[in-house]
């Protein structure tokens, strides 16, 4: 039996993971690892025992890894600090000794500065490096694209509008959700034999902006255009549009990312893990869209 710790544990990704945890009956001793006492309640209600800590205090990390012996180190979303934070995390996980770190990376490709999303991935690398350097076991996972974005990328009214208008050209992406990611991690974290190893988590299949379309088309009995613009012309439109610069901009990063095949491996890695297939595309656009 293992002392089990899920850090960012109020944020979507950790509670599905502990609700995982504690579903499994393992016999293993679930900690939640929160910022906010206030917000961890419901989790202490279910018998989870909660540690504050912060990404930002090194001290309290340190007093929150006390006696665990592993942990699933959810990244955090801070873009601008998330290297200081993420390094902050793995000291005081080698400082308490952890034996085994899982970690929720990114997927990607391109390496280099020159990735439209080099400002996302640059962390998770630097992370990656620090937790092979560590001596501590680990487990990366590389998080595609979460399924449940697709919704923020093609528009709440695409339905009334007609049309999905996004700079991906035919690129393709293993979306997947959010919930199966989480659920999958802490099959890991509760499992045996998943020591150094690297796994991608994402759908078993890839997906395109026009299969979104011809998928939207059959659930709505409308017909569902697919637009791809040059980026330029998509950030005047949505300049025009009123859309924040910063919004606009990652959007447009990742709808290039998404072209160039950033996230376009498809495997049966998470598959594996879950025991079952992945939610698909047309399942999770039925279920948001139908109603």
């Amino acid at each position: 039996m293992s002392n089990l710790l899920v850090t960012g544990a109020t944020g979507p990704f950790g509670q599905k993971a502990i609700e995982t945890l504690l579903s499994k009956n393992t016999g293993d001793t679930i900690y939640a690892m929160a910022r906010n006492p206030e917000k961890a309640e419901p989790l202490k209600e279910k018998g989870v025992e909660v540690r504050i800590g912060d990404y930002n205090d090194p001290e309290s990390l340190v007093t929150a890894f006390e006696g665990i012996d592993k942990i699933l180190f959810v990244s955090g979303s801070d873009l601008s600090n998330r290297s200081e934070q993420h390094k902050n995390v793995v000291d005081a996980a080698k400082k308490t000794g952890i034996k085994h770190v899982v970690y929720t990376s990114f997927q990607r490709k391109n390496e280099t500065e020159s990735s439209p999303i080099y400002m996302v991935a640059e962390s998770h690398m630097n992370t990656e490096k620090w937790l092979a350097e560590s001596g501590m076991d680990y487990t990366i996972l590389l998080n595609n694209v979460y399924m449940d974005f697709i919704p923020m990328f093609i528009g709440d009214q695409v339905l009334e509008t007609g049309t999905i208008y996004l700079p991906v050209e035919d690129g393709k992406g293993a979306f997947a959700l959010r919930a199966d990611m989480a659920e999958a991690a802490a099959n890991v974290l509760a499992g045996k034999g998943h020591e150094n190893k690297t796994y991608d988590f994402g759908n078993i299949e890839a997906y395109s902006f026009q299969d979104a379309a011809d998928i939207l088309s059959e659930i709505s009995g409308k017909e569902i255009n697919y637009v791809s613009p040059s980026v330029a012309e998509f950030m005047k439109t949505m300049k025009e549009a009123g859309v924040p610069d910063a919004a606009a901009g990652m959007s447009a990063g990742f709808s290039s990312a998404i072209a160039q095949g950033e996230f376009i491996t498809a495997n049966d890695d998470m598959k594996n893990l879950l025991g079952r297939e992945p939610v698909s595309l047309k399942e999770f656009l039925t279920q948001v869209y139908s109603s």
